[in-house]
C-alpha cells in the first residue's frame, strides 16, 4: 500500500524523476517544497524498503478538485501495477480531502499513462499544443470521484484574465460569451471593460471592478440583468487607506449608482444564498459573484468569479485566475467545485463583509422565461 513520502525519500524520487523522464523533470528544490506544502500530497509505493514508484497531487486550498501533477514508475518495475495501486490511493486521498474531481495532464505520446488513466474511468476533454518543454501536446483528463453526483452546469467559455486586476472584466467576458457566443473574447475587450468599470483605486496600484461599473458595461452593450448588494457602503472601499482616495471611490460609485437609476437595470438590497442562485441560473441567469480570495489563495483581495453549475453539494466556478506560482494550470480554474457551505462564506469581502452579485440574461428576456443550455 502507497505511504506518504518524507523528505527522507529525497534521493529514490529523484533518481526516479531522472530515469523516467527527458524535460520538464522536478527539482530537488520542487520536491521539498512539495514535500513540506499542506496544498500538496506525494505518495510512493515501496516494496522491501525499494522506492518503485510515485504520485504528487496539489489541492486547490479551500475548493473541491485535485490535480495529479506528475506520477511515475521506475523502469525496474514496470507492467507490475504499480501505476494503477498509486493512482488508487491518490483517488482515495483526494475523497479523503473532499475532492469531488481529479484533473490532469498527459503527454499525447505517452500511450502507456493514457491506457492507465482511461483504464480507471478519466475522460479527456481538451488538447493542448506545445504544451511541454519540448513543445509536445499535452491530453487533459478529468474524472468526478464521486460518481452519484450529478451536475447541472451551463456552457461557459473559459477567458484567463491576463493582468492581476482585470478579474471582473474578464468574468464579465466569460459570462456575455456565454449568453452571445459571437462575442469575440480578446485582451481589447478585456481592458476596455476595466477601463469603463474601474474603481480608479485599490492599495497602491491599479484599480479593482465594482458591481455598479460591470452593471453599467453590460447594459451598454445590451445584456439585461439584476443587481444584488447587501449594502449602500462604497465596494472595495477596504483596498485603500487614504481618505483621499476613499472619497474619489464613493464620487465613482455615487455617479454609477446615479446612472443606473435611470436604466431598466433592478437594483436590489440584500443578499443571494446558493439556493437564490440556483433559480436565477434555472431561470437563464448568468451570475457574477465577488468573493474573498483569502479563502482559495490565502490572500486578502477582492475577486470575481463566474457560476457555471450545482449539484446536491456543489456551486461550480469559472476563475479567470489561474495560479501558476503552484503549479496549476487553466485546467483547474474551470468548473471549479467548492462545497455550498463554503461558498457562502467566501462570497464577501471586507471587513463589512460586502456581497455582490450580478445576473446576467440575453437581451429583452424575461428572467421567468429564459433557460440555460445545460451539459
Amino acid at each position: 500500500m502507497p505511504r506518504h513520502a518524507t523528505l527522507d525519500d529525497l534521493p529514490a524520487l529523484l533518481a526516479i524523476e531522472k530515469r523516467c523522464f527527458n524535460t520538464d523533470r522536478l527539482s530537488r528544490r520542487s520536491f521539498r517544497h512539495l514535500l513540506t506544502q499542506g496544498h500538496a500530497a506525494t505518495l510512493v509505493a515501496e516494496n522491501t524498503g525499494q522506492i518503485q514508484g510515485y504520485v504528487l497531487l496539489l489541492f486547490s486550498h479551500r475548493t473541491s478538485m485535485a490535480r495529479l501533477y506528475s506520477i511515475a514508475v521506475h523502469p525496474d518495475h514496470a507492467r507490475r501495477r504499480v501505476g494503477d495501486c498509486l493512482l488508487e490511493t491518490a483517488e482515495t486521498v483526494a475523497l479523503e480531502r473532499d475532492c469531488v474531481s481529479m484533473r490532469l495532464e498527459v503527454r499525447r505520446d505517452n500511450p502507456a499513462s493514457l491506457n492507465l488513466f482511461r483504464r480507471h474511468g478519466y475522460r479527456q476533454f481538451k488538447e493542448v499544443p506545445d504544451y511541454y518543454e519540448d513543445h509536445m501536446a499535452a491530453l487533459r483528463f478529468e474524472k468526478r470521484l464521486v460518481p452519484h453526483l450529478e451536475a447541472d452546469r451551463v456552457k461557459v467559455p473559459y477567458y484567463r484574465q491576463t493582468l492581476d486586476f482585470t478579474c471582473g472584466p474578464a468574468a464579465l467576458m466569460m459570462a456575455m460569451k456565454a449568453l452571445d457566443p459571437t462575442l469575440d473574447l480578446n485582451r481589447n475587450l478585456e481592458l476596455r471593460l476595466w477601463r469603463e468599470a474601474t474603481t480608479i483605486f485599490m492599495t497602491s496600484g491599479h484599480g479593482g471592478c465594482g458591481p455598479y461599473g460591470l452593471a453599467l458595461s453590460a447594459h451598454h452593450r445590451g445584456f439585461d440583468l439584476e443587481i444584488h448588494v447587501n449594502e449602500n457602503g462604497v465596494f472595495l472601499v477596504d483596498s485603500v487607506r487614504s481618505p483621499e482616495k476613499k472619497e474619489v471611490m464613493r464620487l465613482v460609485q455615487e455617479d454609477w449608482i446615479e446612472e443606473l437609476r435611470h436604466l431598466p437595470v433592478a437594483l436590489h438590497h440584500g443578499s443571494l444564498g446558493v439556493d437564490e442562485l440556483r433559480q436565477k441560473f434555472e431561470s437563464g441567469g448568468i451570475a457574477l459573484v465577488l468573493i474573498s480570495s483569502y479563502r482559495i489563495y490565502g490572500e486578502r483581495f477582492p475577486h470575481w468569479v463566474v457560476v457555471t453549475g450545482f449539484d446536491d453539494h456543489y456551486i461550480y466556478v469559472h476563475d479567470p485566475l489561474v495560479n501558476t506560482e503552484d503549479g496549476e494550470t487553466v485546467a483547474d480554474s474551470v468548473n471549479m467545485p467548492i462545497p455550498h457551505r463554503e461558498f457562502q462564506r467566501m462570497a464577501r469581502y471586507g471587513k463589512a463583509g460586502q456581497k455582490a452579485v450580478l445576473i446576467l440574461y440575453r437581451s429583452n428576456r424575461r428572467p421567468e422565461s429564459a433557460a440555460p443550455s445545460l451539459s
